[in-house]
């Protein structure tokens, strides 16, 4: 079976968000469970961000080329479209010309194939920036015969991000007007590169049971696609990301000190060792009786930074030596929001801006909650990472996050607003002061199976199915 996995992002090449984790862990961990001989191809634009001398491509033809093992993933190159600081945009706007770049992304995908003779018999497309691929294969090479047998596949990551363009973008993608209706590519006047993904592949997934079902009830989660969802034959699967169990392992983090697992009979003393690190590193008290929360995220309103600036300073008044530590990067008035809880809060709570990824591990290391009251999250890696790492946590019950999170691992409010944040969180301060109860709960997070295993099958055996069924 020959697969070509398309996402915008895949680490460790470039990443903006939990996309690109997803689409650089899953086809290795995929590769294994397929047919013998079968072949996995990730097809990426060469942004300038990526270093092509410290990843070592190789020109190949029209594209550049890294191996890893037996899974290959190849860059589409364009001075034009590619040569810049970001990937989707810059200081918070998208590029005016992202219509452009990813139609010619969509269609580098499928002549990249018949260049180097790679007939899929999948093609498997992320987020709206792959949308086109299942319209072109539908369209524009609907009577190609190398592309007869390829059955293309949809993953949404998040549906709030569409990929919605004027009207006049239709030209540039290359699609004919016939395809400008609202049963394909129109939306609200525009053309939506997402419904062109939902309404053209042969099959549509996203990334967590509970989410699946969310976005085809109220426009609050479908944002507008829930009618498209509802009337697709076989509806859309949801199916669970996972998280690399080798890169996150507190066993052997490199940016630990000290490492710990389940099995140590010090886990527990070594855990409190480094919070304590962390608390010097980042001028917070140091005291290991004072509750660490940690978050580490996208400032985005769908993270619900709005209830989180309206809870952190009740909790304060009422429990004065809890702690916050947040890392992130996003929205310029919620980073603003937070720089001024930082001083209101006068030392209380500490913000980095910016990604930083070694203070990332050590922040779900050394934590003792892990924060995300979400107002949407399609799966969640946080939560999942923030469990292995011994971190308990607090968050809203939507997605991913109701999938993964049990009442003998974490905390789950009741609704999603600020005063049931509020109040689960004191019932989790409550808990911390029981430390036979919050050990209980460490090890029971800690002894989770969020590895890629189980989702890989899911993927492998809907690849099968989808496969076997004959093209019309």
């Amino acid at each position: 079976m020959n697969v070509l996995f398309v996402a915008a992002e895949a680490v460790p090449f470039c990443k903006t968000g939990g996309l690109a984790d997803v689409a650089g862990e899953l086809p290795r961990a995929l590769l294994p469970l397929l047919p013998k001989k079968s072949k996995i191809i990730s097809f990426l634009p060469k942004y300038a961000v990526i270093d092509a001398g410290k990843f070592k491509l190789e020109k190949s033809g029209d594209v550049l080329c890294h191996k890893d093992g037996e899974h290959w993933t190849c860059f589409t190159q364009n001075e034009k479209f590619y040569n810049r600081p970001g990937i989707y945009g810059e200081k918070g706007s998208d590029y005016p010309d992202n219509d452009e770049r990813f139609s010619f992304y969509c269609r580098s995908a499928l002549e990249f194939c018949k260049a180097a003779g790679f007939v899929p018999d999948i093609v498997h497309c992320h987020d709206w920036q792959t949308g086109l691929i299942p319209a072109y294969l539908k369209t524009l090479y609907a009577k190609d015969s190398f592309f007869k047998k390829t059955k293309s596949i949809f993953t949404i990551h998040n549906i709030a991000y569409q990929g919605n363009f004027p009207k006049a973008s239709l030209e540039k993608t290359g699609l004919g007007w016939e395809t400008y209706t609202p049963d394909k590519v129109e939306f609200y006047d525009h053309v939506s590169f997402l419904k062109a993904g939902l309404v053209y592949s042969d099959v549509v997934t996203t990334v967590s049971p509970r989410y699946a079902r969310e976005i085809q009830t109220t426009n609050k989660f479908g944002r507008g696609m829930e009618g498209v969802l509802r009337h697709r034959p076989g509806r859309v699967k949801g199916i669970l990301n996972g998280i690399d169990e080798t890169n996150w392992n507190p066993a052997n983090d490199p940016a630990l000190d000290p490492k710990f697992s389940l099995k140590d009979k010090d886990l527990f003393e070594k855990r409190k060792a480094g919070k304590l690190k962390l608390q010097k590193e980042v001028g917070l008290a140091v005291d290991d009786k004072a509750p660490l929360v940690g978050m580490v995220t996208r400032l985005d309103p769908q993270k619900g930074f709005d209830m989180v600036a309206e809870m952190i300073p009740k909790i304060s008044k009422s429990h004065p030596k809890v702690q916050w530590i947040v890392l992130g990067t996003g929205a310029p008035d919620i980073e603003k929001a937070l720089e001024k809880l930082v001083v209101n809060l006068r030392g209380l709570l500490v913000f980095f801006k910016g990604f930083n990824d070694p203070l990332a591990h050590r922040i779900y290391a050394a934590s003792d909650m892990f924060l995300m009251p979400s107002q949407f999250e399609p799966c969640g890696l946080g939560q999942m990472i923030a469990m292995k790492y011994g971190s308990i946590p607090v968050v809203t019950p939507t997605g991913g996050l109701a999938d993964t999170v049990t009442l003998d691992k974490g905390f789950i409010c009741p609704e999603i607003s600020t005063p049931a944040l509020h109040k689960t969180m004191v019932k989790a301060l409550a808990a911390f002061k029981n430390k036979a109860r919050w050990k209980t709960l460490m090890k029971k997070a800690m002894a989770s199976d969020f590895s890629w295993k189980k989702s890989a099958r899911q993927y492998a055996a809907l690849y099968s199915k989808a496969a076997a069924v004959k093209s019309k």
